[in-house]
């Protein structure tokens, strides 16, 4: 008998099934054990040594995987195909070998990215050993946060009264929010003003059209003030219009690629409202139930079976014609900062299983995975983007109108991509009728419209993950426990899935920024990421990587916390004081 470790009872149900009886499968539930939350877990005087400590409500599973080592003739570690799971495995093998529970036949390490029963099958023929440079990149990253969090946060306590916590991708995170509300504060309405027009064609069709050019001048956004604006209104609505110039262009859309954990998260929250941590947990349950490949990934390349499956089920149900399916298959290439692309994309296991009619969450986020896959082997959408110039009779006025038609819908039938914030004049969409120059134009009514201009947006959940995945602040598989714990903390608040940044979370971000300025800095964090990668690759040694951190961190720490607290209260006010009154400088 073979014992296979995987992490959840959902899993192992269904791989014991595919496996049989000279198999046993059994549930680690995820991580067994973890740096316990006291000083001296991590002791950088003896090359960052770790004390690892089991989980106390991982007791019941670790006895029931010790007694069943006992009956094995080897161990299988089948943890999740990624940092976490590698780290799980090494966990799991030398928790094996501190109780002399390792069968004679050893551990080996195996990987699968998809539960199904020939992925199974294939990954069984397949053992490896564990992976070190992956353990020792997890080590190096709970290393560092356990650092930063057990160190910089009593400097919090002591400093900033109230503040709970500080965090290595935690507080950068925070600050982009912080800093958001920042610009939305300092932001001064400007007002700017635009005339729109609705027109009327020789042949009776009306459409849209804009102010575009006041006495040979091609007008900017603040060039028009209330009088200019209502002068050219009146002159619109008395004045007829000649269609001077007619431009008719081919544009070609592309379909999105498949989704990374980070774009299903967005698109998930765009266009069901789901929060990142609920976004994972409904897409955790139906990789463990077969549906769909792993969900931690930042690739976006599917493998080569699903590609020829997906092209086949195209062509079966939505036709084989160039406007359908394009003649070779579609290879994608990330664009996300320090993406590993170690697994594929997230996709349906089994395209044959369409998505249901049911109202479930796990139904919709299935429904949105399958479609989003489906459509990124579909053809291009082909569009016809129209412009039209027209002036008046003496030159004065010049209006300009847009709009598009599909002529070759492509992917369209299937699948759009949610936006986060559409444009003010966004003419996606829009109709024309035929215009052809020299034809005359009418106007039925004109509108001078006042505006003013706005501050950037707040973050929604989507854009947050987006601008983190950007500027390569942690991982797409850490986000949602990132978001969560802002909110924990409350450091910030949600409402109408907008981020709102406390004042606990300002102070706190004013005071990292004011004493640990380069540990917050966006270029910093990334740049350990890219280190922590380096480590995963085999091409960095992980207790370097500590060493220098530390020779940097650790003093600064230790210099804050001999200041008194009223040197440091009058710093922060110092800091503080161009945010509160930035009227004074």
């Amino acid at each position: 008998m073979q014992l296979v470790i995987v992490e959840s009872p959902a899993k192992a149900k269904t791989i014991n099934k595919y496996l049989g009886s000279s198999y046993e499968v059994l549930a680690s539930f995820g991580h067994v054990r973890d740096l316990p939350p006291r000083d001296g877990s991590v002791n950088p005087e003896a090359d960052f040594a770790m004390e690892w400590e089991v989980s106390a409500d991982r007791a019941k599973q670790l006895a029931a995987i010790r007694e069943a080592a006992k009956r094995a003739d080897s161990v299988i570690l089948a943890t999740d195909p990624d940092r976490e799971g590698e780290a799980i495995s090494w966990h799991l093998l030398e928790w094996l070998k501190d109780k002399r529970a390792l069968p004679k036949g050893g551990a080996s390490r195996v990987t699968f990215n998809e539960i199904t029963k020939s992925a199974v099958t294939k990954a069984m023929q397949a053992p490896r050993e564990l992976d070190q440079p992956l353990i020792d990149a997890y080590r190096a990253r709970r290393a560092l946060d356990y650092l930063v969090g057990f160190t910089l946060s009593p400097v919090l306590w002591r400093k900033l009264p109230g503040a709970k916590s500080a965090g290595r991708v935690q507080s950068v995170t925070l600050r982009l929010v912080v800093e958001r509300e920042r610009e939305i504060e300092a932001h001064v309405a400007r007002e700017y003003w635009r005339v729109e027009a609705e027109m009327i064609a020789p042949n009776g069709a009306t459409f849209k059209a804009r102010l575009a050019v006041l006495d040979g001048k091609k007008l900017g956004q603040f060039d028009l003030d209330n009088v200019a604006a209502n002068a050219a209104r009146e002159a619109i609505e008395k004045n007829g219009f000649t269609v001077r110039t007619v431009e008719t262009k081919p544009v070609s859309r592309n379909p999105a690629p498949p989704f990374t954990t980070s774009t299903l998260q967005q698109e998930a929250s765009r266009r069901l409202g789901f929060n990142a941590s609920h976004t994972m947990r409904v897409a955790q349950n139906l990789y463990e139930d077969g549906h769909i490949t792993y969900m931690r990934t930042d690739g976006v390349q599917i493998a080569g079976e699903a590609m020829a499956a997906v092209r086949d089920m195209i062509a079966r149900d939505y036709g084989d014609k160039p406007d359908v399916l394009p003649e070779k298959p579609r290879f994608y290439a990330t664009k996300a900062k320090n993406a590993q692309e170690a697994h594929e994309a997230i996709r349906p296991s089994d395209f044959s299983r369409r998505p249901g009619k049911g109202d479930s969450d796990a139904e919709r986020l299935y429904a949105l995975i399958w479609k989003r896959t489906v459509a990124s082997q579909m053809a291009s959408a082909r569009l016809e983007r129209t412009t039209v110039d027209l002036y008046d009779d003496d030159g004065r006025h010049g209006l300009k109108a847009s709009g598009q038609v599909v002529i070759s819908p492509g992917f369209l039938t299937l699948y759009t991509e949610a936006r986060d914030e559409p444009a003010e004049d966004d003419d996606d969409g829009a109709r024309l009728p035929r215009l052809a120059g020299g034809d005359r134009c009418a106007s039925r009514t004109a509108a001078a419209v006042q505006s003013f201009t706005e501050p950037p947006a707040r973050f929604s959940e989507a854009t947050l993950v987006k601008k983190m995945e950007e500027l390569g602040i942690g991982r797409p598989s850490t986000y949602a426990n990132i978001l969560q714990t802002l909110r924990d903390r409350a450091y910030v608040r949600v409402e109408k899935n907008r981020f709102f940044a406390e004042e606990k979370g300002r102070l706190v971000t004013a005071f990292l920024e004011r004493f640990f300025a380069r540990y917050v800095e966006y270029d910093f964090t990334a740049g350990l990421e890219t280190e922590l990668d380096e480590v995963s690759a085999g091409g960095r040694n992980y207790v370097e990587l500590l060493r220098a951190f530390w020779a940097d961190f650790q003093p600064k720490t230790a210099e804050i916390m001999e200041q008194r607290p009223s040197d440091v209260t009058a710093a922060l006010d110092e800091y503080l004081a161009p945010f509160l009154f930035p009227d004074k400088g």
